[in-house]
């Protein structure tokens, strides 16, 4: 009988912890974007231009989009800023397979705690591209942003593990739209 309740008990115990080291990755249905990339450049003529990739995997291009909503110094941007961004998007009728952004979604919370490199000038007249994920918070209604990496004029990166593949993954986008 001890024997019994001692297994029953170890039995609950790891059920506990398995339960308790479980990461939440689900992400609410009201986020209407997760990823974005943004290029700017003003040395030649203002060019900026990206796309969003929306909750459903849909990806939404912009070029030179007037009255655009930048984030905050912070990256913080608020839910209706964001929603007049998006219409001022282009459907490019691409999408990210379910499975692939349920994959990199679960990368955002990571990514989001992490610190970044210190920024860097390695160029001139080049712009900045900016690899940003996003969290939606439901309270204040603000997206809050996080940089995954800046290439350009400016350099720095997140030092979390899953940026690179996030990066690369958000790279590989860019060249087929």
């Amino acid at each position: 009988m001890k024997t019994l309740c001692l297994k029953i008990f170890s039995i609950l115990i790891a059920i506990l912890v398995i339960w308790a080291c479980k990461k939440s990755t689900a992400i609410s249905d009201k986020q209407a974007i997760l990823f974005q990339v943004d290029y700017i450049n003003y040395a030649w003529g203002y060019q900026h231009t990206g796309f969003l990739i929306d909750n459903s995997g849909n990806i939404l291009t912009y070029k030179n989009p007037q009255d655009w909503n930048f984030p905050d110094k912070d990256l913080n941007i608020s839910e209706s800023q964001v929603k007049a961004n998006i219409e001022s998007c282009q459907r490019t009728g691409n999408r990210v397979s379910a499975a692939e952004l349920k994959k990199y979604t679960a990368y955002i919370k990571n990514i989001s705690s992490s610190k970044i490199t210190a920024m860097k000038n390695v160029a001139a007249d080049a712009g900045n591209i900016e690899y940003i994920c996003y969290q939606f918070s439901g309270n204040t209604g603000t997206y809050k942003g996080t940089l995954i990496k800046m290439e350009g004029d400016f350099t720095c990166e997140n030092l979390n593990f899953f940026s690179k593949k996030v990066a690369a993954w958000l790279k590989s986008i860019q060249e087929t739209i």
